[in-house]
C-alpha cells in the first residue's frame, strides 16, 4: 500500500499565493480591499454554540447537561444564559458593524445598540419557552407513535427545527437577520427542514417527519397547523424592479389560517390564503385561495381525508 506523497513546501506556498490572489480578486470585485484585517462578520460556529446554550437554558432537565439536578437548575440556567447572551452580544456587534460599514457609527454606539437588542431578546425567552411547549404538546397529540412529550422534545426533528425557528424569528424581528439566518440554517442542515426566520408561525405548530419542508420568509401560519414531510409554502413569482433586480421584502408566500392540515408533498405557492380548518391533500399544487373548511385532493370527488 503506497502512502500519499506530501506537498513540498514550495508547492504549498504556491497554493497559499493562489488562494490569496483569489481572495483579492473577490474583494476587489466587491470593493472590499480596505478591510480592517479583523473579523467583520459573525461566526457561525459561535452562533451555533450560543443556540446550544439557549436550548439548555430553555429546557435544562432535558437538553441541559446530564449531571444537572433540580436543586441546581436555576443556577445552571442563570450561568448558561449569562454566557450565551454575552457571546450573542459580541456576534450582534459584528452584524451591526457590517450592516453600517459604509458609514460606521461610533463603536460605543454599536455596542450599546447590540446590548440593548440582546436584552430585548433575553426578555422574550420565557414567551419563547411557552410557545415551544405548545409545539411539543401539538406533536404529542398529533402523532399516535409518540410515547411521551419527553420523546418529542429529545427526538423529533420538527421540534428541533421549531426551537431554532422561535429563537431565529425573535432575532429577525429585532433587526439581526444574519444571526437569525445562521440559527435557521443550523437546524436546516440537521433536519432537512428549511424555515426562513422571517416566517410568522403561531402556537401549536407540528411538522410530522419533516424532511423536505420549506417555509418562505413572508409566510404567515396560524394556530394548531400541521404539516407533513416535503410540504412547500413558497413564492409563485418574484417582483423585479426597473433595474432588473429582485424586489425584496414583499409578501409573496402563503397565509395558512388556524387548524389547517397539509399532507406530504403538497406545494402551496404565492400569497394565497388557506382558510381555517382546510385540508390540503398530498402531492397537490395550490396556487389559489382555499376557503375555510375546504379540501384539495388529487382525486376529484374524493371527500375523505388523506391517510395520516
Amino acid at each position: 500500500m503506497t502512502s500519499a506523497t506530501p506537498l513540498s513546501p514550495l508547492d504549498l506556498e504556491q497554493v497559499v499565493r493562489e488562494l490569496r490572489a483569489a481572495r483579492d480578486d473577490w474583494r476587489g470585485s466587491r470593493s472590499r480591499l480596505g478591510e480592517t484585517g479583523a473579523r467583520e462578520l459573525p461566526s457561525p460556529q459561535a452562533v451555533v454554540c450560543v443556540v446550544e446554550q439557549l436550548k439548555g437554558a430553555l429546557f435544562p432537565m432535558r437538553l441541559g447537561p446530564p449531571e444537572l439536578r433540580h436543586a441546581t437548575e436555576d443556577f445552571y440556567v442563570g450561568h448558561t444564559l449569562a454566557s450565551a447572551l454575552q457571546s450573542l452580544a459580541l456576534q450582534a456587534r459584528l452584524e451591526l458593524r457590517h450592516a453600517d460599514r459604509d458609514a460606521p457609527p461610533p463603536d460605543a454606539q454599536v455596542c450599546a445598540r447590540a446590548d440593548g437588542l440582546v436584552a430585548e431578546f433575553a426578555a422574550a425567552l420565557p414567551a419563547i419557552r411557552r410557545l415551544l411547549d405548545t409545539d411539543v404538546q401539538a406533536a404529542y397529540q398529533g402523532d399516535p407513535a409518540a410515547r411521551s412529550v419527553d420523546e418529542i422534545l429529545l427526538c423529533y426533528p420538527g421540534v428541533l427545527a421549531m426551537i431554532h425557528h422561535r429563537v431565529a424569528h425573535q432575532l429577525y424581528r429585532l433587526g439581526l437577520p444574519l444571526l437569525a439566518r445562521i440559527v435557521a440554517e443550523a437546524a436546516h442542515s440537521r433536519t432537512g427542514i428549511d424555515i426562513h426566520p422571517g416566517a410568522t408561525i403561531g402556537p401549536g405548530f407540528f411538522i410530522d417527519h419533516g424532511t423536505g419542508v420549506v417555509i418562505g420568509e413572508t409566510a404567515v401560519i396560524g394556530q394548531h397547523v400541521r404539516l407533513y414531510q416535503n410540504v412547500t409554502l413558497g413564492a409563485k413569482r418574484f417582483h423585479v424592479g426597473e433595474d432588473g433586480s429582485l424586489t425584496k421584502g414583499l409578501p409573496r408566500h402563503p397565509i395558512v389560517e388556524d387548524d389547517v392540515v397539509i399532507y406530504a408533498g403538497a406545494t402551496v405557492l404565492g400569497r394565497v390564503t388557506i382558510g381555517r380548518g382546510a385540508v390540503i391533500g398530498g402531492n397537490v399544487w395550490v396556487t389559489h385561495d382555499v376557503p375555510p373548511g375546504g379540501s384539495v385532493t388529487q382525486a376529484r370527488g374524493d371527500e375523505g381525508r388523506p391517510p395520516g
